[in-house]
């Protein structure tokens, strides 16, 4: 019985016994003190460009969507998709016969508008006579009142006459021109010189002119030479982007490779897609491709004359900010910690009675020295995909902490005992 009775004592105690022997061994109390596995790299200067990234579509500088000035069918087509065309080549005729008939009626209305002119300028002519006559008759007291005030009416009728026959003239003048511009408009030509980039129409086809709504869009033609992409960034990216920054352009069409553009346009009205609970805002940012940086890609002998086509997908890396010789770290080396080391529970009760998480932290590295780590409040500037940079806190040459970033965000405390190895040791131990 007192064997049985001693039993879970004994193990109790074998229990404590492991668990004193595991902590004092991470504690030092033990043999050799725990110490975590680190990779260490000194701070070094460089220069640092921050750039943004975002995407788009390739897309002419200078295209012109032509949609005809009156309807009807396309008689004669003049050229095809991706033909090269000059400002004024005739591209084709929507057939003109009804508005050779307009023309007419409104020549015909011309011409009887002159003629009632010339029918009112004779009558004029032969009330004004009346008028005269009869004024010399009632100055002699010839003619009574009546009569001489009926002549001077008659008069005045046929002059109104005239100013009315006038006006007919002119409104039928009128007519003519918009009939002749009417029919002038079934021939277009080319607005701008370039490419039938998109020919929407055939010989054949009927169209809608757009004097009394949206017309039929026939053909683009496109300014291929200067070709840009439009990119959507981000609303919290746009304020760093300035006109004439540099850019870099990754066309899906050409892998490993970036072409140099520039900023030429950023948009002042932003574009909101998504519904209400998850919407996203950005604004359209235009890059200019610059020539010389495909020029290698235009062949003359085969007649490929541009290597893009507009709807090309690209990737943009925006060139914010570029700064020379500065205090940096991979950004892996730098975490936000609570300097006081309060614990999320006693962080939690601050906020509580009032005080702001967010003023509880701040941007630490950890240092290496003399087997320990050392925690190290520091400020930050610009950074781009491998490095930030260090605006105050470090100086040339301290050893900071780079890896692992489990053990940098959360385990390593100040004074804490650590090990140096090297980045593929830390790899093959995660594994």
């Amino acid at each position: 019985m007192k064997q049985k009775k001693l039993l879970p004592i004994a193990i109790v105690l074998l229990v404590l016994i492991v668990v004193f022997l595991v902590v004092g061994k991470k504690a030092g109390w033990i043999g050799e003190e725990f110490a975590i596995s680190i990779a260490t790299q000194k701070v070094e200067s460089k220069t640092i460009t921050e750039f943004i990234t975002a995407n788009g579509k390739i897309q002419p500088e200078t295209e012109v969507k032509i949609s005809p000035d009156v309807s009807g069918e396309i008689i004669e087509l003049y050229v095809a998709e991706g033909d090269q065309v000059k400002a004024g080549d005739p591209l084709c005729v929507i057939k003109p016969d009804m508005y050779i008939s307009a023309l007419n009626r409104a020549e015909a209305s011309l011409n009887s508008s002159k003629a009632r002119l010339a029918q009112a300028e004779a009558q004029q002519i032969e009330r004004e006579l009346a008028f005269k006559r009869a004024k010399q008759l009632f100055d002699t007291s010839t003619i009574p009142v009546s009569e001489f005030e009926s002549a001077e009416a008659a008069f005045k009728v046929a002059q109104s006459e005239v100013r009315a026959a006038e006006f007919s003239v002119k409104s039928a003048e009128a007519s003519v021109e918009e009939a002749r511009e009417q029919l002038i408009k079934t021939r277009i030509f080319a607005p701008i010189p370039g490419t039938i980039s998109a020919l929407n129409v055939e010989k054949g086809e009927r169209v809608v002119g757009t004097s009394m709504m949206i017309g039929t869009e026939m053909m683009v033609v496109a300014d291929l030479d200067r070709m840009e992409v439009q990119a959507e960034v981000n609303e919290n990216d746009i304020v760093k982007v300035t006109l004439n920054d540099t850019a870099l352009v990754e066309v899906d069409a050409y892998l490993n490779r970036k072409f140099k553009g520039v900023v030429t346009e950023i948009a002042n009205s932003a574009k909101v897609s998504g519904t209400t609970a998850d919407q996203v805002t950005n604004f359209d940012v235009k890059v200019l491709l610059l020539h010389e940086s495909y020029a290698d890609l235009i062949d003359s002998t085969s007649r490929k004359l541009y290597p893009f086509r507009p709807g090309m997908s690209a990737t943009v890396d925006i060139l914010t900010n570029t700064r020379e010789n500065v205090i940096s770290v991979p950004i892996a080396a730098v975490t936000t910690r609570v300097l006081d080391e309060k614990t999320e529970e006693e962080l939690t009760a601050g906020i509580e009675s009032g005080l702001s998480k967010t003023d509880e932290r701040t941007e630490v590295v950890f240092l290496h020295k003399d087997g320990r780590a050392w925690q190290l409040p520091v400020k930050t500037g610009i950074q781009d995909n491998v490095s930030i940079e260090i605006t105050e806190g470090l100086g040339e040459g301290d050893e900071v902490i780079v890896a692992p970033y489990n053990a940098i965000s959360k385990t390593l405390k100040d004074s804490i005992a650590v090990k140096v190895v090297t980045e593929d040791e830390l790899f093959k131990a995660e594994k």
